[in-house]
């Protein structure tokens, strides 16, 4: 879904290989940046978030259109 709009706080959902999982968004991200090790090449154009898992604490990152808020 391009052009979605998340903010920081917002509750979200996304897949994992072990299922759907879910957390809230820590931040946008519009340049390149390093999490865990991995570089996330975001831009102005194709922004990225960084999501925190309710279960696990971890950080990743994701395209908006991975991500699907929850009510």
């Amino acid at each position: 879904m391009a052009g979605k709009k998340l903010s920081k706080g917002d509750k979200v959902e996304w897949e994992t290989s072990q299922g759907t999982t879910s957390g809230k968004v820590e931040k946008k991200v519009t340049g390149r940046t390093k999490i865990k090790g991995h570089e996330v090449k975001a831009s102005e154009d194709d922004p990225q978030y960084i999501v925190v898992s309710d279960k696990t604490g971890a950080k990743a990152a994701h395209k908006p259109s991975a991500l699907k808020r929850k009510s």
